[in-house]
């Protein structure tokens, strides 16, 4: 059998974020189905998608310790497989649990399993590649995340339209299929592995450092910038503005996520000549920009073209932001990342949490486009919160160079 290469790596690398892309971006699709069919209210779509960045946000946390006992490859293996169990079971169990929330629950619950690993150990194993345009790597590695959430968005929308809203069940189990033929291929590709304790920065002295910290804070910005409008575009296309599902998802969603792919691929070919702390400050206030004008503008076409723009805003964020860690911290291991995705999933809950917890407080007409725009007006916080922390983040470094105290920088 010929010998696999890191071209084969890189491959089921990008595949995993396509992996990703389908099961952060699925559920949503479906809401008003579930609505429809289940009679689940607005507070529990959102419940569904706070469960999932929070099974997420365990896992990572859990992976701190185990990520690098275990090593990167038998962890890929595992993660394919839990995601395929968890998009077979979105198909199956709502109709065969009593209760078929619980049965969504449960499948959500599986899936993100399977995304929280994939998030942890893609962007290490694609760091550990041999190779100098790192930046541009890892720009080109997540854009694959986008091109995930435009086939499923665009395919689901797609299926649905043809097959109609009573086989919405054969679209997950369709889309299984991907983090099967995965799993299989990650058994193959070579992948280096872990870092050693003795060549690792110490975990508590890199964690306690204040630009650690403000990196943090960033990874949770960036989180819920993205996904705080990702995951309720579609919703309020169809809830708010009154415009059909595939005219919808195509303009909100499924333009948000080609943006997005767009300006990381874009990142990733000038990424290297860039200054990511100035980067990262331009995305914030572009972004900031994008929710207050999905908010306040009148017109539909218009509202639902500043929700597609934010793609392009929120496109570097993480990927910019885990490049500049591997800078400030190039033996951080595997547990640095564990961290960053527990801070960027952190973000992925709180972001649409608080756009639908400010929709519901502030408006007593739930399903009205007033009430979700009103939400998604406050999502401008988040990145204003991270222009601040990018900011103190460059002072801070300026002021680390000038003292020369630092072994990490």
């Amino acid at each position: 059998m010929k010998k696999r290469t890191f071209n084969g790596t890189k491959i089921a690398c990008y595949t995993g974020y396509i992996v990703q892309g389908i099961i952060n971006n699925i559920a949503p699709l479906l809401f008003v189905i579930f609505s429809d069919k289940f009679n689940i209210t607005l507070a529990k779509l959102s419940l569904l998608i706070t469960i999932n960045f929070a099974t997420q946000f365990i896992v990572d946390t859990l992976s701190i310790k185990f990520v690098d006992k275990i090593g990167y490859k038998p962890l890929a293996v595992v993660s394919q497989s839990i995601a395929f169990l968890g998009l077979v079971c979105l198909g199956i169990l709502p109709y065969v649990m009593a209760n078929s929330y619980i049965g969504i629950v449960i499948s959500i619950v599986l899936s993100a399993i399977g995304s929280g690993i994939t998030e942890v150990i893609i962007s290490p194993i694609v760091e550990s590649i041999p190779g100098e345009k790192k930046t541009a790597e890892m720009s080109l590695l997540h854009s694959f995340y986008c091109w995930g959430q435009v086939i499923v968005v665009f395919l689901t929308t797609m299926l649905i339209k043809l097959l109609g809203s009573d086989l919405w069940y054969v679209t997950p189990i369709l889309w299984s299929v991907i983090p099967l033929v995965n799993s299989i291929n990650f058994i193959s590709v070579p992948i280096k592995p872990n870092l050693t304790v003795e060549e690792k920065t110490p975990f508590f002295k890199m964690l306690f450092s204040k630009q650690f910290i403000l990196l943090m804070v960033i990874m949770v910005c960036s989180g819920a910038s993205e996904i705080g409008m990702s995951q309720w575009s579609s919703y309020f296309a169809e809830a708010g503005l009154k415009v059909s599902k595939l005219t919808g998802d195509l303009l909100g969603p499924c333009l948000f996520a080609i943006l997005m792919g767009t300006g990381r691929m874009i990142f990733g070919f000038v990424g290297e000549k860039i200054d990511l702390k100035t980067a990262l400050s331009v995305s914030s206030l572009l972004c900031a920009a994008c929710y207050l004008g999905t908010c306040f503008i009148k017109s539909p076409v218009l509202s639902l073209l500043t929700c597609a723009l934010t793609g392009i805003s929120v496109s570097i964020m993480w990927p910019a932001t885990l490049s500049l860690s591997a800078r400030l911290f190039p033996k951080g291991g595997g547990s640095m990342y564990s961290v960053l995705a527990l801070s960027g999933d952190t973000g992925c809950t709180l972001g649409p949490w608080f756009i639908s917890f400010m929709s519901i407080k502030l408006s007593a007409d739930l399903v009205s486009g007033e009430s979700i725009k009103i939400g998604l007006g406050f999502g401008a916080l988040f990145p204003l919160l991270m222009l601040i922390a990018i900011s103190m983040l460059t002072i801070s470094k300026k002021a680390i160079d000038k003292s020369n105290n630092s072994d990490i920088i």
